[in-house]
């Protein structure tokens, strides 16, 4: 294992490495779910309705490319989405979850590109399922996505 002098080091070595995909996540909270006090939308599980397609009795997620947990697969995306949750959450710091591209994705999830900006992927539901196993796949996602602890210096 390398240690990294700078952020720029690691830059440099995960731009040869392969593509990664972060989240900036307020601190104490989970990296793919949400609480009650994290989001005004409704939830179901702790996944966010908007987020997904859900079936119409709210048990099932479907399939779509078009909705999904939002992740930053740039530097100035990043740090765009750094700052509005900065504004949103004055005071908090703000981690920033990362996974790289070629981490084992739990059965019937994908990152797929948003349309209208490439810099912006989807982590997108690619089968049907119930809505318990998305949260529990999300939870082992979570837990497997390494952190940079209070990312305003870093970025």
């Amino acid at each position: 294992m390398d240690q990294y002098r700078t952020l720029q080091d690691l830059r440099e070595y995960l731009a040869r490495l392969e593509k990664w995909f972060a989240r900036p996540i307020t601190a104490g909270e989970h990296p793919t779910l949400y609480t009650e006090s994290s989001s005004s939308r409704q939830l179901i599980c702790g996944i966010q309705r908007d987020d997904y397609m859900f079936s119409g009795d709210g048990k099932w997620i479907l399939p779509s490319r078009c909705h999904g947990l939002s992740f930053s697969a740039h530097w100035q995306h990043l740090k765009g989405i750094h700052r509005l949750k900065s504004k949103r959450n004055p005071g908090k710091q703000i981690s920033v979850y990362w996974v790289l591209s070629e981490m084992d994705l739990p059965d019937g999830l994908e990152f797929v590109a948003d349309e209208k900006d490439p810099q912006h992927y989807l982590l997108c539901v690619t089968a049907t399922m119930r809505v318990e196993e998305l949260r529990d796949k999300l939870i082992r996602l979570g837990d497997r996505m390494a952190v940079i602890r209070d990312a305003q210096v870093a970025l």
